[in-house]
Parts: C-alpha cells; structure tokens; sequence
C-alpha cells in the first residue's frame, strides 16, 4: 500500500478536487443567488425564467452537463476559457469547463436553498421596508437578502456537501480529480479495497468539517423570533 502511496500523486488529485469545488461553490453561489432575487421578483417574467431555469438544470444529468460544455461548447464552437497556444491549454480547459458546468448545475440547488431562507423572513419585514420609502432593489439588499442567508445556512452547507461530492464527475472529460486517479490505480493494482477505503476517507475528511462548520453557523446565527 506504501508503494501505490509513492507511485501516484494522491494529495495532487485531492487537491485538484478542492479547487474544483472551491471555483464552482462560488459560480453557483453568485448565480445561484441572481436566480433566487429572479424567483421572487415582482416581475413575472423574471420569475417564470428562474423558475425555467431551475427545472431544466435539476432535471438534467450533471454528467450530460459535464460533457456537454467541453465537447459541446468547447470543442465543436471552439470556445476556450484558456490561451489555446499554451502547451497545457487541452487540459486547463477540461478543468474550467468543468468548473463552469459544476457552478452552472449547483446554482439551480442554491437557489432553491436561498428561496427557503427567503420564505422564513417574515412578510412584515418587506412590507415595513417598502413602507419607509425603499425600492425592492434596496430592501432586498438591506433587509431581505442577509436574513436570507442566515436561514440558508444549513440547506448551503448541504449543497456545498454534494458539489464536493459530485466533483467526481469532472472525471467523464480527463479532469485528474481524486475519482479519476482512483479508478487509475484499481485497474493498474492489485488493492483495490485498501485504494477506495483511502480515497473514501479522504472524501470524509474534505466534507465532515464543513457539515459540522455549517451547522454550528446554522445555530449560531439562527434569527430569534
């Protein structure tokens, strides 16, 4: 087992992950919040896009996503998200299409995690905002939106949980994450079991402390009512 340890680069494909769900987690957080502020507009047809988008996105497989913006976008309308001269340029690109595609997948769960932390500040608030002169815009970011996001903590932390996760994905376009190089040594060694228990313990280490992180947070910043 010492001798798979030396022989493959398991910290590097960990940390490939982290910068995957690091780059991702906040694509989705600002995107995922532009839909939420859509969702609750009072313009019907903002709503009616969120809404559009956020079906579609949660239905469709993140691996089809995944696919989708390298070979799709990538490759057949030659959209690089990198210098296309560089020496590294095939596999950076895999990298921040793949980030694109995780952030674009994870945003439409962040925003429905937003929108249940807008359905716990109470009517009273925007109804008390608009009654001293501020616009939706104003009071959405004044009032409504920081009590929003102290009631989203836990269900963000539980999307945060699962776009760690489901980094594993970017595997399906050569991004060297920690899945990827998994399924390397299992086909080129014999310990297999011993492999997996080091990787699935490796995935519990990235996600145990930010359970714990955000649902000390949830209850350290509840709203008292």
């Amino acid at each position: 087992m010492f001798d798979i340890l030396e022989k493959y680069d398991i910290l590097a494909a960990f940390w490939m992950t982290i910068k995957l769900t690091f780059f991702s987690a906040i694509g989705a957080l600002v995107l995922g919040t532009v839909l939420a502020i859509m969702r609750v507009s009072p313009v019907a047809v903002l709503r009616r896009l969120g809404a559009f988008y956020v079906n579609i996105v949660r239905n469709t497989p993140l691996t089809l996503i995944v696919f989708f913006s390298l070979a799709g976008v990538g490759i057949v309308l030659q959209i690089n998200l990198v210098d296309p001269s560089s020496s590294t340029s095939l596999r950076d690109n895999a990298i921040r299409w793949a980030m694109v595609a995780l952030a674009v997948y994870h945003a439409a769960f962040v925003c429905e995690a937003l929108r249940s932390g807008f359905n716990t500040v109470p009517l009273g608030q925007a109804e008390a905002a608009r009654s001293i002169g501020l616009t939706f815009g104003q009071s959405l970011r004044e009032v409504i939106l920081p009590q929003a996001f102290r009631g989203a903590i836990a269900p963000l932390g539980s999307v945060l949980i699962a776009l760690t996760k489901n980094t594993t994905v970017a595997s399906v376009i050569g991004v060297a994450e920690a899945s990827a190089l998994m399924k390397v040594i299992i086909e080129n060694e014999t310990a297999s079991v011993a492999v997996f228990l080091v990787f699935a313990l490796g995935f519990v280490i990235l996600t145990l402390p930010v359970g714990l992180l955000f649902t000390s947070m949830s209850r350290r910043l509840a709203v008292k009512r």
